[in-house]
C-alpha cells in the first residue's frame, strides 16, 4: 500500500514583498512519508533540506488555476502546452521552483521529480529523481488540501479577495454544479484552461455524449490533444462507408468473476494482462499465435478487408448498432497494426461493450487505452513464449524474429519485455 501524497508548507518570517507573499513564505515539501520529492541543498546554509524556502502563495494559486487539467488531463506529448499545466517549473513568479510533474490517466496518478540540471544551481540544487504512485484520487486531496490551507494562512493575516482565494471559489461552486463540472473536465481532455475551449466545441461533444456516451466522448476528447475532437456525425459517415458489419452475440465473452478479477488491478498493463490471459485460457489458445480470421471473429466480425477499410478514419473504432449490430473500422493500413488495432477493440469489448455505443482505439494515454495495449501486446504474443523463444538473447534480431512468429510490431515485443523488467522499463510504466 502507498503511502499518501503530502504537499505542505512550514511558515518562515519574511519582512518583505507583497502580504500574500509574506503570508505564505516557508519551507515548501513535497513528500510521501519519509520519501521526498522537493529534497535539495541549500548553497546559502551548506546543508540538505527538505525543500526550498519559497512562497508557497505561487504554488497554490498555480496548482488551483491548473486543477481542473492536473485531476483530469491525461499525459499528452502531441498537446503544445501541456507542461504548462503539470510541471511546477511554470510557477515562476522569482523563486526557484522545483521539477516535479503531476500526471493522471484517470484512475492513476504519478509526482515524478527531476533534479536540476545544473549541478551549480543557486540558491538551491534539487536532487531528488523519486516518483510517488498512487491513485489519481490521493493526488486531487493532497492538492486541495495544500491550497485550502494557504487559502486559511492568507485568512489568518487578514487578507480577502486575492486572486487564489476567487480561484478556489470558482473551483468549489464549478463541483457543486453538474453542468459546469462537466464543462471544465471537457475543456481539460481538450488541454485547455477554463473558459479557453470553443462554446461550440463543447457543445458538440455534450451532444455527442447523448450519443456515444459520456465515457466514449471524454476519450475522443483526451485524443484530441488540443485540437478538435472527432464528431459523431464523421464517426457514422466514416463507419457507413468502411466499416465492416457484425453481432455482439458472436463476440467473444469472459465470466462476470474473470472480469471482476482483472479489474481487481490498478495498473492498466497488468490489468490489460490479466484479461489477456483468462482470454486464452478460455478459448484453449494455449501460446500458439491466433490468426487474424480468428481474432476477427472473437470482436464478432468478419476479417477485415485493406481495400475496404483503408486506413482514413482518424482512429480504430467498433460502433454498436441497434438490434445487436456492430460497424468495426481500423485505421492502420498495416497488417500488424491493423491486427493490433483488433486486439485493442477486443479488450474494450470485453470490458465495456455490453453498454458502450461507441469502443474506441486512441492515442491517448488514459487508463483505459493503455489497458487496450496491453491487452493486445499479451493477447497477441503470450509473454512466457515469447521469453522461451528469446531465451536471453534480447538483440533486435532475436525481437523482430519472435515479432514475425506471432505477426506483431517489434515494438509489442519490446513492450512486453519492459513491463516484465527483462529489458531497461521506463519507471512510469505502471503510473499515469
Amino acid at each position: 500500500m502507498n503511502q499518501a501524497l503530502e504537499i505542505s508548507l512550514a511558515p518562515e518570517r519574511l519582512d518583505e514583498g507583497e502580504p500574500e507573499e509574506r503570508a505564505a513564505f516557508g519551507q515548501f515539501t513535497i513528500r510521501s512519508g519519509p520519501m521526498l520529492l522537493t529534497e535539495g541543498s541549500d548553497t546559502f546554509a551548506n546543508a540538505l533540506r527538505p525543500g526550498p524556502l519559497v512562497s508557497g502563495y505561487h504554488a497554490a494559486e498555480w496548482f488551483a488555476w491548473n486543477w481542473w487539467r492536473i485531476v483530469c488531463e491525461p499525459y499528452s506529448p502531441r498537446s503544445p502546452d501541456w507542461c504548462r499545466a503539470h510541471t511546477m517549473t511554470a510557477v515562476g513568479e522569482g523563486y526557484l521552483r522545483p521539477d516535479i510533474t503531476f500526471r493522471t490517466d484517470g484512475v492513476r496518478a504519478a509526482v515524478i521529480a527531476r533534479p536540476s540540471s545544473r549541478p551549480d544551481a543557486r540558491p538551491f540544487r534539487f536532487i531528488s529523481s523519486n516518483i510517488w504512485f498512487g491513485s489519481t484520487e490521493q493526488m486531487k486531496e493532497a492538492i486541495r488540501t495544500y491550497f485550502i490551507h494557504i487559502v486559511d494562512r492568507l485568512v489568518e493575516y487578514g487578507i480577502e479577495g486575492s486572486n487564489l482565494q476567487r480561484i478556489v471559489a470558482d473551483i468549489v461552486h464549478e463541483r457543486l454544479d453538474p453542468e459546469l463540472a462537466e464543462r471544465r473536465r471537457l475543456e481539460a481532455l481538450l488541454g485547455r484552461d477554463p473558459d479557453e475551449a470553443n462554446d461550440d466545441a463543447i457543445a458538440s461533444l455534450v451532444a455527442d455524449a447523448r450519443e456515444l456516451g459520456v465515457a466514449g466522448v471524454d476519450e475522443l476528447a483526451a485524443d484530441a490533444a488540443g485540437g478538435i475532437p472527432v464528431r459523431a456525425s464523421t464517426l457514422r459517415t466514416i463507419a457507413e462507408a468502411e466499416g465492416i458489419k457484425g453481432r455482439r452475440s458472436d463476440a467473444a465473452r469472459l465470466s462476470a468473476a474473470d472480469l471482476t478479477a482483472a479489474r481487481q488491478h490498478e495498473v492498466a498493463w497488468r490489468q490489460g494482462r490479466h484479461l489477456a490471459q483468462s482470454l486464452r485460457r478460455k478459448e484453449g489458445l494455449g501460446a500458439a499465435p491466433i490468426g487474424t480470421v480468428r481474432l476477427a471473429a472473437m470482436l464478432g466480425t468478419s476479417t477485415p478487408d485493406r481495400d475496404k477499410s483503408c486506413g482514413t478514419a482518424p482512429l480504430s473504432f467498433v460502433m454498436n448498432e441497434q438490434e445487436g449490430t456492430t460497424q468495426l473500422v481500423l485505421r492502420s493500413k498495416w497488417d500488424t497494426g491493423r491486427r493490433f488495432e483488433l486486439a485493442r477493440l477486443l479488450a474494450d469489448q470485453l470490458l465495456f461493450g455490453a453498454d458502450a455505443p461507441i469502443l474506441p482505439a486512441t492515442r491517448a494515454y488514459t487508463f483505459r487505452q493503455k489497458v487496450q495495449r496491453a491487452f493486445a501486446a499479451e493477447f497477441l504474443s503470450p509473454f512466457e513464449a515469447v521469453e522461451g523463444m528469446l531465451d536471453g538473447d534480447f538483440s533486435s534480431e532475436a525481437i523482430e524474429e519472435v515479432a514475425d512468429h506471432f505477426s506483431v510490431s517489434p515494438v509489442a515485443v519490446e513492450t512486453l519485455l519492459r513491463n516484465h523488467g527483462l529489458i531497461e522499463r521506463d519507471p512510469l510504466a505502471d503510473a499515469a
